[in-house]
């Protein structure tokens, strides 16, 4: 036998040691066609890829996946395919290494990132290195979901809780994560707060006692009865979801992780002595609802002054709805204040002039009482006799004698 043909012999024997069912070789791609690549693998033989051994997805277009040129790492499932051609296999490889790195991931409680592909009443469906993740709605969350179709196509973390690729069975678990995540975000918050700082954070969920402000990592709650000096009955009249919020901290109970907060500011309160809205006080609100008796004019969120009709104007007005608006704005003075009821009452009529008497008016008091003018009476003219003017001469002589 020639040196060379050993060598030949050699360099067959280390061909045939490197391509073997189950080995992972690189190679080339030569050329695409629609159903198969075939790739220089270094042998003797070509290898051959189908479609089907490239994806499982049936609609994917080889001739645009590979191109000629390309570097491709690949599984070998059959040194003679019948033809004399290697058989190859590019998908069954990425699920060994993703079966692989899921098995690690299980034993070492890795966090792991998939994407939402399928969404179901019972939980979803998670695209992760190459294998399908279930999560069942429980695990979703930490609080009830009502409606999981907001996860489709979303990116979302996890943690596996069951692997048996046999059975087909991967379960993820996102609960656990979100769990965790708070308590140590709520222990970090609960060191730098304390009873009466102001803290400001987001609406992050409205229920009909109060309203979760977000404190950055943790959520305070903002009971219904500490949302205003005023009246409340529903949270959602008065925030909103990703609104900012300014509060301060009211109560903490590390032990429960609970964080009570109130928006009802001391220096706030419209219920005091000094009050803006106290008796005599000119105020300016906007009409927000009427009544056939009076209406009712907001001087600040969730703090109303009733107007009544007969304070609107001077004059009669059969209902506060023929000379007002809701949405109006009006100036009013304050008539009563009222502390313990927490009641305001305002008048328009207070800041009015007081009318002239009308011209009619005058006319039905002038005849109800009439002015009687004085008469002027002429002098009287009388003639007297002769013979008693002489008399009454004679006797007036005597008297002066």
């Amino acid at each position: 036998m020639s040196e060379q043909s050993f060598e030949e012999l050699l360099k067959e024997e280390g061909e045939i040691n490197r391509i073997h069912n189950g080995a992972v070789v690189t190679g080339t791609v030569i050329y695409v066609k629609e159903n198969e690549a075939v790739l220089n693998i270094g042998g003797k033989a070509d290898g051959i890829l189908p479609k089907s051994e490239y994806s499982n997805d049936p609609q994917i277009d080889l001739t645009e996946a590979l191109h000629e040129g390309d570097k491709l790492e690949v599984k070998v499932l059959k040194t003679n395919d019948g033809d004399g051609q290697v058989a190859l296999s590019y998908k069954r490889l990425s699920q060994d290494r993703s079966n692989k790195l899921l098995e690690e991931a299980f034993e070492n409680k890795t966090v792991l990132t998939g994407k939402v592909t399928k969404v179901v009443s019972a939980g979803l469906t998670v695209e992760c290195e190459g294998a399908q993740v279930f999560i069942p709605a429980s695990l979703v969350s930490d609080t009830f979901e009502r409606n999981l179709e907001k996860y489709m196509d979303q990116e979302i973390e996890f943690v596996l809780t069951e692997y048996n690729p046999r059975k087909r069975r991967i379960v993820g678990d996102r609960k656990q994560l979100i769990v965790e995540r708070k308590a140590s975000a709520l222990k970090e918050l609960l060191e730098r707060i304390s009873v009466g700082q102001i803290v400001t954070g987001k609406v992050k969920n409205l229920t009909d006692f109060g309203a979760f402000i977000d404190l950055g990592g943790a959520d305070g709650l903002l009971h219904i009865s500490e949302m205003t000096w005023g009246r409340i009955d529903n949270p959602k009249k008065l925030f909103k979801v990703g609104q900012e919020v300014e509060t301060y901290i009211k109560e903490i109970n590390a032990e429960e992780g609970r964080i009570a907060l109130s928006a009802k500011f001391p220096d706030k309160n419209p219920w005091t002595e000094d009050s803006p809205y106290s008796a005599g006080k000119i105020v300016t609100g906007k009409v927000v609802r009427m009544t056939e008796y009076g209406a009712f004019v907001e001087l600040e969120p969730c703090i109303d002054a009733l107007l009544h009709v007969s304070q609107i104007a001077h004059e009669r007005i059969e209902k506060p709805a023929d000379v007002l608006k809701v949405g109006q704005e009006i100036t009013a003075q304050v008539i009563d204040y009222n502390p313990e009821e927490r009641k305001i009452s305002i008048s328009m009529k207070a800041l009015l002039p007081l009318p002239e008497a009308a011209p009619k008016a005058r006319a039905a008091e002038e005849e109800s009482h009439p002015v009687m003018p004085q008469e002027v009476i002429p002098e009287a003219t009388v003639e007297i006799p002769a013979e008693v003017a002489e008399a009454v001469a004679q006797a007036e002589e005597g008297k002066n004698n």
